[in-house]
């Protein structure tokens, strides 16, 4: 992304765009499933006098400008409410095994912050039918599609039909996942940070339930998370939004609430891009 001109001529004037790719964090909206979602409490200026006067006994509600105290929220989540980033330690205990020795995977607070600023890029899987898991061949059809040749660093994006899903009661259970397969042919291309608008970077669970079923074979569980054992990344879940995105040619900032040893963070993810202002 070039940067815009210190002093732009009507030919070269550019204009910043940003998309908001975070979904909120709010009560009543089926964004986990049921028992899992956050709780967040809303004390307004009519209602929380009493917890000024906690620090000042005398004074009554009315002494304050038009009797308002102060707005604040309690907040009851999990680290994986709303748009989060995992960490490796959150797929696994060891990660890098494919590069050598294994070594503890690294926690939010210690994933590199260059991770979470970079290009990114945009594969649109929303023609693949839920439970659908993705595997490499889709990944390069996709990538030839946009013309695009993957770049070490770069933050890739994928969207699935659960995007625009968001709030409705099948949200969790819509969308295609990344199978193991298709998640390494993007770390062994030096990509280490990825995203999706999906409840999950695997497929939903209530499909891969009835294959486990089926098949008994425990690896078809979390198989794209489990990636990470072999090489350490972070990928983006729960994002929004990405309908709006070109393919490619922006930005993303992702950088997580920096919790000290925790397996995710909450992020507001941004995408940023220039657009060339036209004459008018």
């Amino acid at each position: 992304m070039n940067p815009i001109p210190t002093n732009p001529t009507p030919e070269t004037a550019m204009h910043r765009k940003f998309v908001d790719l975070s979904i909120y964090l709010e009560n009543d909206v089926l964004s986990d499933p049921p028992g899992k979602g956050p709780k967040i409490e809303y004390f307004h200026h009519q209602n929380s006098h009493h917890q000024l006067t906690n620090f000042f006994p005398k004074l009554q509600k009315e002494d304050l400008p038009d009797g308002e105290a102060w707005a604040v929220e309690r907040v009851s989540l999990s680290t994986h409410n709303g748009t989060h980033l995992d960490a490796p330690y959150h797929f696994h205990s060891t990660m890098d095994k494919a590069l050598g020795e294994p070594r503890p995977s690294i926690t939010i607070d210690e994933v590199p912050l260059e991770w979470c600023f970079q290009p990114g890029v945009k594969l649109d899987f929303r023609h693949l039918p839920d439970g659908y898991v993705v595997q490499p061949r889709d990944v390069e059809a996709e990538l030839a599609r946009i013309g695009h040749a993957l770049r070490p660093l770069e933050i890739v994006m994928i969207n699935t039909r659960a995007g625009a899903l968001y709030g409705d009661p099948v949200y969790v259970s819509s969308g295609c996942g990344m199978g193991y397969e298709a998640t390494m042919y993007l770390l062994e291309r030096g990509i280490r940070l990825t995203g999706t608008d999906g409840w999950s970077w695997d497929a939903p669970f209530v499909h891969t339930a009835k294959k486990y079923e089926a098949t008994g074979d425990a690896g078809l569980i979390w198989e794209g998370h489990k990636a990470g054992r072999d090489i350490g990344y972070c990928h983006l879940e729960k994002l929004h939004n990405l309908e709006a995105l070109p393919a490619d040619g922006f930005h993303v900032a992702c950088f997580p609430h920096k919790i000290r040893g925790a397996s995710a963070g909450w992020t507001r993810a941004v995408a940023i891009f220039d657009e060339r202002l036209h004459a008018g």
